[in-house]
Parts: C-alpha cells; sequence; structure tokens
C-alpha cells in the first residue's frame, strides 16, 4: 500500500513536489519551505492549508490546500462505516472533471483499502469569502448556490451510468443501519435540544422518527448525483478573489438520489427562512429555469412535492449528524440552525404529509 500523509504534520515537501509535479503545477522547482495553518470548521475531515516557498521563487502555487481523515475517533468511524472519504476522493477523480460544478482543481490524492484514512491536495480557493451556517447569506449568495445544484443535477439526471458506479453506491447495509440506529439519534437529539428547540418543530423531528421506515426506503421517480449536504458552509463565495462567484466543496455524501433533496435542503436549512420566506418562489423558478436551459425540462409543477419532502433531508440530516459526530459548541449551534430552518419550511409546506401521499403513489 502506498504511504502517504495522514495529519498536516505529516506532509514533507518532497511529497508536495512529487504530487505537484506529476499533476503539472510544478516545473522543475523546488520547494525550500512549508507552513500550515488548520482552516475550515468540518467535522468529519480536517483541512490545513499549505505555504509554500520555491527554489527559484515563484516555481509552483504560493499556497496549497489538504483534506484529511478527522482526528477524532467517533467521526472518523462514522465516516468509515458510511463510506464518507472513499465517496469524496471518488468523485474529485471521477466527476468532478467533467461537470459545470465549480470545484477545486486536484493535485493529488491517496485513500486507504479501509477508506478510514485518506488525504485529497487541492489548489487554494482563497482569498474567498467561507459560507457561514450560522450567519445566514444574501440572496444573490443563494441564486448561486441554486445555480450550482442545477450544474450537477442536470447532467446526471436519470444517467445510465449511475447505477455502473461503484463508488457511488451506498455501503453494503447502509438503509438497514440508518433505519436502525435512527430512533437512537433522535433519543440523543432530543435530550440534548429539547429545551432549546421550539416545540413545534421538535414535533416534526419526532413524527418523521415515526416515518423513518418510509423516509430511507422511498424510491424516487427521478434520480441524479446528489451534495448530500448542501447547505453554506460547504460553499465559497468570491472565489480566488471575485475569479469566481461560488465553489462547492466537502462531496463526502455524495451519492445517487432526488436531485430535489439538495434543493429542499439549501432552501431549508441552508438558507433559512429570513431569506427563503420572501424570494422561495424566484429562487425554485430558477432551479427549474437552469434545469431546463441543462437541456432537462422542469417546471414548479413537475418538482414541488417532492421539494417539499427534500425539506426532510435538513431535518434527519441534522438529527443522525448531531448523535454521531463528535460534539462541539459550533456543532450544536450548527446542528439547531439545520434543525430549525428546515423545520420551518416543512411546516410552512406540510412536509410530512407530502411525504406520506408520495408513499402512497409509489
Amino acid at each position: 500500500m502506498t504511504q502517504f500523509p495522514k495529519s498536516p504534520a505529516e506532509v514533507t515537501a518532497p511529497w508536495l513536489e512529487d504530487r505537484l509535479r506529476s499533476s503539472g503545477a510544478l516545473g522543475e522547482g523546488r520547494i525550500t519551505g512549508v507552513e500550515w495553518v488548520s482552516i475550515g470548521t468540518g467535522q468529519v475531515g480536517d483541512t490545513a492549508r499549505f505555504t509554500l516557498t520555491y527554489e527559484p521563487a515563484g516555481a509552483g502555487p504560493a499556497t496549497v490546500a489538504a483534506k484529511f481523515a478527522s482526528t477524532d475517533a467517533t467521526s472518523r468511524s462514522t465516516a468509515a462505516m458510511f463510506g464518507l472519504y472513499r465517496k469524496e476522493v471518488n468523485f474529485y477523480r471521477e466527476l468532478a472533471p467533467n461537470i459545470d460544478v465549480r470545484t477545486a482543481k486536484i493535485y493529488g490524492s491517496e485513500l486507504t483499502e479501509d477508506g478510514a484514512d485518506f488525504i485529497l491536495l487541492f489548489e487554494d480557493l482563497g482569498p474567498c469569502r467561507g459560507g457561514n451556517q450560522l450567519a445566514g447569506c444574501t440572496l444573490e449568495d443563494a441564486r448561486h448556490g441554486v445555480r450550482q445544484a442545477a450544474a450537477l443535477h442536470a447532467p446526471t439526471w436519470n444517467a445510465p451510468w449511475l447505477a455502473e458506479a461503484p463508488w457511488l453506491q451506498p455501503a453494503p447495509g447502509t438503509q438497514e443501519q440508518m433505519i436502525a440506529l435512527y430512533p437512537q439519534a433522535q433519543a440523543i437529539f432530543r435530550e440534548r435540544y429539547a429545551d432549546t428547540l421550539e416545540p413545534e418543530m421538535m414535533a416534526v423531528c419526532e413524527q418523521l422518527n415515526d416515518l423513518i421506515d418510509i423516509y430511507f426506503t422511498r424510491l424516487p421517480t427521478d434520480f441524479s448525483v446528489t451534495h448530500g449536504d448542501y447547505r453554506l458552509d460547504n460553499m465559497l463565495f468570491d472565489v480566488r478573489g471575485g475569479e469566481n462567484p461560488i465553489a462547492v466543496v466537502d462531496w463526502q455524501t455524495t451519492g445517487i438520489g432526488c436531485p430535489l433533496n439538495d434543493l429542499g435542503y439549501f432552501l431549508g436549512c441552508g438558507i433559512g427562512s429570513a431569506v427563503r420566506r420572501p424570494h422561495e418562489d424566484e429562487l425554485i423558478e430558477l432551479y427549474c429555469a437552469e434545469m431546463t436551459r441543462r437541456g432537462v425540462p422542469l417546471t414548479r409543477a413537475d418538482i414541488w412535492d417532492r421539494y417539499r419532502v427534500g425539506a426532510l433531508h435538513g431535518v434527519s440530516t441534522a438529527v443522525f449528524s448531531a448523535a454521531f459526530v463528535v460534539r462541539t459548541e459550533r456543532g450544536d449551534a450548527n446542528f439547531l440552525s439545520m434543525a430549525r430552518n428546515s423545520c420551518e419550511l416543512c411546516l410552512d409546506h406540510d412536509s410530512i404529509g407530502a411525504l406520506k401521499r408520495l408513499t402512497e403513489t409509489v
């Protein structure tokens, strides 16, 4: 098995030189200095920025970024169980070069056979403005997010090769594990946040828990590649000093599913009700227009019920993630924000009722 750095402190100048040279980012120059700092707020993976000096000066990129498995044992084991690191590595290897989504260019990637350790070495997208789940976003940021969702969904919409891509398939037994573990996650979520999350919103969480078998076993009428965690913390804005308006990161939850999960998730837990409620119709119409422009004709009527159900993805993600990743103060605030925003959309549009009706027609 190829040896590779499993933490920022293990990254060496020779290793970086080899990867940058192999990717065409470095010619005959040599790296003479490496310094790093942690960046990002991910709870399942750790990311660092490396500042490099060269001989001759300027021979390669001044900074690069790298992502590693989490140092927290709980987060790492959850990621390995559900194949999250394997999915992200293979997304960058297999799909990113073939879709019109702005992602970081990859200089190198490695993954252990058991999927418990990895490294992704990619371009530094800074200077940029990191999306912040707790701070919310502007309407223009939300528009950029919707356009990028369509850029992912349209080229993979009902694509025949989806069933033939091993890395996109869920790990064996994943559905059964989710169904079995979800009531435990809801119990932890209830105990932890019952005094903080509004009762009517906790009631949505409880109702979803009661329907969890139906929720996880329902079969979408249309499939695409989905991001799976499509919210502000996984987006960068004004990338490389305004060179691009947005880039999408953190592809560990990539999979095959209903594309409206990403939209419902983003407009629900992602941007929050302050932006969503006055602009929801516009953003849904923008998604349909972008999908149509990219060759998948859609109207609001085509997607409305699936969008309503898609908002429940924010509820389930908040509940499950809160229970099975390392607990932090920011994490608590983040999961509460995700749950609150998602539940508000679900209550606005009776997402639980939509889930029940969808299952009656499947």
